[in-house]
């Protein structure tokens, strides 16, 4: 049976592959039925209650539409100034509209405007039509993607958020959406807007979250309300470090309580939590013996160096790497051989795996013959000279 050997080591900064839940309190309680608090870059969670919770989230499910319209933006699909001629299926749209017609042209730019600002469900139509063929393509694109993110508690049946007691979502899930979302800088101008025109000024929008207009460190995302849901808020913000907090908060009493509670939660996540660079150096990892092999051991590395959210309060960690003792051939490169944890104390920060950096095929006859065979030319010329 092989052996397992732990190497205990500390260094300063290390890496984040495995994100796991951190457990400094808030300062004060959140008055919600559910809410998280996550950092965008990592996506680690930093605090919630009843985080995986599903509920009703409201419109907040749009914030799904809008990634995919993001994405469809990105790759070209069509561009910001691109015209759209609004299709039959606006009339008789329900909730907030901008009094769209059949046969309106009108420009993406103007209609994302109008979705992310003023919530208008007749320019979310024209938008989704222009994305797939249908509402009902666009929804069952919806699911694929956020099966996808591996958001496993989100179900939409519309891309509009209205009222429907088969859909549901998490905090954390709608978290997840907004750190995609947060990727796309050209939608943050529309999300950082409280008040503008579209249609030649003929129409008004207001954006609910007021966050947009009275919280210096706001860079989008959007606030509802519903019977159903309560008061919602899906918030981010950014410190002048550039890290980035995505505050989700879910079943508020009223509009207050959740504006209150995504700007406590968010600078509860600038003041007590730091995003560091790593620096494991791979000399810290000794090749692995590896047993019938054609080469007798294996270099490994971290499979990725990347960023890690530790408390501020944090100056060292501590890390237990676990490896096997020697390997069987053949090993593959890029093969998991162990894994490396990083504790503050006793509490576990993050996890990585440690993977070979190169293959090591299975010894072969005909690899002993061709040794064999060069070691005996070899003396052989030697002879001969």
């Amino acid at each position: 049976m092989k052996r397992i050997i732990l190497i205990i080591a500390s260094v300063l900064a290390l890496v984040s592959v495995y994100p796991v839940q951190l457990s400094v309190a808030a300062k004060n309680e959140v008055s919600a039925e559910a809410y998280v608090l996550t950092e965008a870059s990592t996506g680690t969670v930093l605090d919630g209650k009843n985080a995986d919770m599903r509920l009703n989230c409201g419109y907040l499910s749009k914030l799904m539409s809008l990634l995919l319209i993001a994405e469809d933006i990105e790759t070209g699909k069509y561009g910001l100034d691109t015209e759209l001629t609004v299709s039959e299926s606006v009339r008789g749209t329900k909730g907030a509209v901008i009094w769209l017609e059949p046969n309106d042209s009108i420009s993406v730019g103007e209609l994302l405007k109008s979705v992310i600002i003023g919530n208008a469900n007749d320019a979310m139509t024209v938008l989704a039509e222009a994305s797939e063929r249908s509402i009902e393509d666009f929804v069952s694109r919806m699911n694929s993607e956020a099966f996808d993110m591996g958001l496993r508690d989100t179900v939409f049946f519309s891309p509009y958020g209205y009222s429907d007691e088969r859909e549901y979502s998490t905090a954390h899930d709608i978290a997840e959406i907004c750190r995609m979302l947060s990727r796309f800088e050209f939608l943050r101008p529309y999300f950082c807007t409280w008040r503008d025109f579209v249609r030649g000024g003929k129409t008004e929008l207001v954006n609910e979250n007021v966050l947009s207009r009275t919280y210096e460190r706001h860079i989008g995302f959007k606030a509802c309300h519903s019977d159903d849901s309560g008061f919602c808020i899906a918030e981010g913000g950014v410190n002048p470090s550039g890290t980035r907090c995505i505050a989700v908060v879910l079943g508020a009493s009223d509009a207050e309580a959740s504006f209150s509670a995504a700007k406590k939660l968010i600078n509860h996540g600038f003041s007590d939590y730091k995003v560091t660079a790593t620096m494991f150096p791979d000399e810290m990892l000794m090749p692995i013996k590896v047993r019938g092999g054609e080469e007798s051991a294996v270099q490994i590395r971290l499979k990725n160096q990347s960023r890690i959210v530790v408390p501020r309060a944090v100056k060292e960690l501590g890390t237990v790497t676990v490896l096997p003792e020697y390997l069987s051939a053949p090993v593959k490169k890029e093969q998991r051989i162990g894994m490396a944890a990083f504790y503050s104390g006793k509490e576990l920060v993050c996890e990585a795996d440690i993977v070979a950096t190169e293959d090591v095929e299975r010894l072969s006859f005909k690899y002993i013959f061709g040794k064999i065979a060069v070691k005996l030319l070899g003396r052989r010329c030697l002879v001969c000279t």
